[in-house]
């Protein structure tokens, strides 16, 4: 059973996970010890442990298991001592008849097999499980109640044989020193590849007076995590800061950087902020997967005749096209899914962002950047002399850059842009409140689509009931019209971290501008009566997108409140 180097390469190559430059690089270091060769892999970040397990899992037949939810996981074995399951990396799960399940990490060792069916006199059926997920099952079945991170924890200072005290963060060359050691470094790894596995989009590191909080946004929400001890606060956040190339001994003033990394056999870009606060810095690391997120206007949870309108919208040749909502409701992506949409070699594309967050393939991109004069503004009035066909404007913030906006779109240009408004009809008031002619909004813009993101309820955990009277007058439904209305919701599992809810998609408030509601722009009249009469053309507002999605049993009431608490 045991494998050679080539044998090894084979595998890895032809699962396409790996590249041949790739798997040369860390054959040529580790030589012919195949277990380590895949160690580094994972460590270096150019393969998921999950995705190299279920490739060798395959060629050995060792099926890949995950051992969280395993409810066998503390099956005792007399004669399998604590010391050898932790040197082995091995753990039994469960007993069927003569038969003993067990767990191990290094499929190339037959020494291992053979030494577990001796002592314990059993058949054996073999499975592969990640490293971590053993270490804590063997923790479960001998009482030792430490995480990952808590084993990490232990390692840190013991070099130097004293703990780490928080006066050291006044001396800058010993957090480098103690921020570039081992156990510093698995401890940051661990908590930024975690964020990953749970598809967070950003990871907040707060210092506060007697304690240092992680937290994980989730689909939109904060979540607390497992977090290090308060003495350990310099040398992580010192850590964050050498890998984003900022100054670690500057912690006055607010700083920004970003880092790219190989997590999980995916190539990743941090973007990073520091703030200085009352007991420390707090650090955001906001996670851009460019390989996991997709700019497709089918995927975004348009409703089909939506889909349809705003297609149509922009395939147009000139005009404005706005998308309003609150920071983080997915403004940027519908706009980079609409870019990619129209993008093609005889289109001219050329964006404005403040910060430029993904690439997109034959667009050009260009990054605001104030502190040299490089304004949305300046921008703006350059690009125009390049011949664009379409410019996208990262965020109307001001009347210049709306001035600017508007007259691009009256001669000739197709210009998509953001702002800050609630509604639809609310950024008709707000251009019209920084100061722009009424003529001139009405007949530069062709449309203004509003969006909030909601999270969807779990797969893996979802389940029906049946509403109850209060659910269906919050969504203005009478039980007589639809009695035994069946909605669903999450139980909460350990694939939506107990939450209810993986991922998210938007509901949208979709409002052409057509000759009725010129004339009230002209008017000068105020949103309500704006989006009133777009209600009448047919519009739907941003709730009724959410009671729609609700009814189809992919978001829950509470959530399309959460999210519309402003309507």
């Amino acid at each position: 059973m045991a494998v050679k180097e080539k044998t090894l390469s084979d595998i890895l190559l032809s699962s396409g996970k790996v590249t041949p430059e790739t798997l040369n690089t860390v054959m040529e270091e580790e030589g012919m010890f195949p277990y380590r060769s895949c160690q580094r892999l994972i460590d270096m970040g150019f393969i998921a442990e999950e995705d190299l397990l279920k490739i060798l899992g395959n060629h050995f037949d060792f099926p890949y298991v995950s051992l969280k939810n395993f409810q066998g996981k503390n099956l005792f074995i007399e004669s399998l001592s604590e010391n050898f399951m932790r040197e082995a990396k091995a753990v039994p799960l469960e007993l069927k008849d003569n038969t003993l399940v067990i767990a191990i990490n290094n499929a190339f060792d037959e020494h291992i097999i053979e030494a577990i069916r001796m002592a314990t006199g059993y058949d054996l059926e073999v499975h592969l499980a990640k490293d971590s997920e053993i270490s804590d099952a063997i923790d479960v079945l001998f009482s030792t109640d430490s995480s990952s991170m808590e084993r990490i924890i232990e390692n840190i200072g013991r070099d130097e044989g004293k703990e780490i005290a928080v006066e050291d963060e006044g001396d800058v060359d010993h957090l480098k020193d103690l921020a570039s050691e081992a156990p510093v470094i698995r401890l940051v790894n661990l908590i930024i590849s975690r964020a990953v596995e749970l598809q967070a989009s950003d990871i907040h590191f707060e210092p506060f007076e007697k304690s240092f909080h992680i937290r994980y946004r989730i689909d939109g929400v904060l979540h607390e995590m497992e977090s290090p001890p308060k003495n350990l606060q310099a040398a992580v956040i010192s850590r964050i800061k050498i890998m984003s190339k900022l100054n670690i001994a500057e912690r006055r003033l607010p700083q920004d950087g970003r880092i790219k990394l190989r997590v999980m056999g995916k190539e990743i870009d941090f973007r990073v902020s520091t703030l200085p606060t009352l007991f420390g810095e707090s650090v955001v690391m906001r996670i851009l997967d460019s390989e996991s997120i997709t700019f497709d206007l089918d995927h975004l949870g348009f409703p089909r005749e939506n889909l349809k309108i705003f297609e149509d919208l922009i395939s147009r040749p000139y005009g404005i096209i706005l998308v309003t909502g609150p920071t983080g409701s997915g403004k940027t992506t519908t706009l980079y899914s609409a870019l990619n949409k129209i993008n093609a070699p005889d289109k001219k594309i050329i964006t404005v962002e403040d910060p430029v967050e993904y690439q997109l393939h034959g667009v050009n991109q260009i990054q605001v950047k104030a502190s040299i004069g490089l304004t949305f503004a300046n921008c703006l009035r350059s690009i125009l002399r390049q011949d664009p066909d379409v410019v996208m404007i990262g965020e109307i913030r001001d009347a210049e850059t709306a001035e600017i906006a508007i007259h691009a779109a009256l001669t000739g240009h197709l210009v998509f842009s953001t702002l800050h408004t609630n509604d639809a009809a609310g950024a008709i008031t707000r251009l019209l409140e920084m100061g722009m002619a009424n003529y001139l909004v009405s007949s530069s813009i062709l449309g203004i689509l509003a969006q909030r993101l909601v999270r969807v309820i779990c797969p893996k955990c979802s389940e029906q009931y049946i509403a109850d009277r209060e659910t269906l007058q919050e969504m203005e439904i009478t039980s007589e019209e639809h009695p035994g209305i069946k909605l669903a919701r999450g139980k909460g599992c350990e694939y939506c971290a107990n939450s209810g809810y993986r991922g998210r998609k938007g509901i949208y408030e979709l409002m052409m501008i057509n000759d009725d509601i010129r004339k009230l722009i002209l008017s000068q009249v105020d949103s309500k009566t704006v989006k009133d009469k777009a209600r009448e053309l047919g519009m739907a507002t941003l709730r009724e997108s959410g009671w729609d999605n609700v009814m189809q049993q992919s978001t829950t009431v509470a959530e399309v409140i959460r999210v519309t608490q402003v309507e």
